[in-house]
């Protein structure tokens, strides 16, 4: 890749030295200084619709009464960078930014990368099943670096090409199930962008985000956990497809509605062609579902709320939890 594709293909997304310049700035700073800041942090709510905050941390925090946490949870002043145990991953510094506001002795029990299954004891986690009891799921924004990006689209969704396009990994089976069905079709562009893949025909070169943004819909298939696409789909004049989603981020996908939000289609992917004529052939509808995306996006554009949000879903954890 020569280096103007590769700045191109940076275009939208979070710079990894910014934030880990910034993350390490504040590493270095006494956690006493945030822990007396707590109060004053949360004072903070008077500054905004209160029901309204109260709502999303209740979506991510369902916890109640008092249950007790892993044997393996970690003390608030333990959660430190050692070689070990704590690495410089950004679910690290995504955690240590809020929970530092809280006392040393509170535990936290921590489960990072992508979760799949609802744990035993009330845990920390980036990604939940939407379904069944998952109250001991407790998500914060982990890893928002890679996840947690939106872009500024400039093109009009009429001016975009009558296409779906789609670019990622390709091993899940239902991801190979889809290019199965449609690898080639006329209404599609899709590559595959992993070497270890079962056709290699299916094998591509990567595409910028802004290359993406040429079409009129973008493919958001679920990977080891949610789909990481779907939030800049959301803030761009495309549209997102994908099935109804099964897990759920600090971006709550849970609360995402099917055709109001992002085109939905079965879980069979029959009905895609049908789904895709059908917005080409109605603009308004599509260009509603695009103003509904962006204002779905905006909430989490306020980063004093969302740093409000993240401080009041750890302090019912605390709450909550024994040790």
């Amino acid at each position: 890749m020569n280096i103007f594709r590769y700045l191109s293909s940076r275009r939208g997304k979070n710079s990894n030295f910014l934030y880990y310049l910034k993350n390490f700035s504040a590493y270095a700073w006494p956690d006493f200084l945030f822990r007396g800041r707590l109060a004053a942090e949360l004072a903070g709510l008077s500054d905004y619709d209160e029901e309204y905050i109260a709502g999303r941390v209740n979506y991510y925090n369902k916890l109640e009464g008092v249950r007790s946490i892993a044997e393996k949870a970690v003390r608030v002043g333990d959660f430190r960078l050692r070689r070990k145990k704590f690495t410089p991953h950004s679910n690290f510094f995504d955690t240590y930014e809020y929970a530092r506001f809280f006392p040393l002795d509170n535990k936290i029990s921590l489960l990072f990368g992508d979760v799949r299954h609802i744990p035993d004891r009330p845990s920390i986690v980036k990604s939940r099943p939407i379904d069944g009891n998952n109250k001991n799921s407790v998500l914060l924004n982990l890893n928002k670096l890679r996840h947690f990006r939106f872009v500024k689209d400039k093109k009009r969704f009429q001016d975009k090409k009558d296409m779906l396009v789609g670019r990622c990994a390709v091993y899940q089976t239902w991801r190979e199930k889809f290019w199965e069905m449609y690898f080639g079709h006329p209404l599609c562009d899709l590559g595959a962008v992993n070497k270890n893949i079962s056709n290699r025909d299916w094998l591509v070169p990567r595409m910028t985000t802004d290359e993406h943004l040429e079409y009129k819909f973008i493919l958001a298939l679920e990977g080891n956990d949610v789909a990481s696409n779907l939030k800049w789909i959301m803030s761009s004049n495309s549209l997102a497809v994908m099935p109804k989603p099964t897990f759920e981020t600090w971006y709550m996908e849970g609360a995402l509605i099917p055709d109001h939000h992002y085109v939905e289609i079965k879980r069979d992917y029959s009905d895609l062609p049908e789904k895709l004529n059908h917005y080409m052939k109605n603009t308004g509808e599509a260009l509603r579902i695009i103003d509904n995306a962006h204002r779905y996006v905006a909430q989490f554009q306020d980063k004093r709320r969302e740093k409000l949000i993240s401080l009041l879903v750890l302090k019912k954890y605390f709450e909550h939890v024994t040790w």
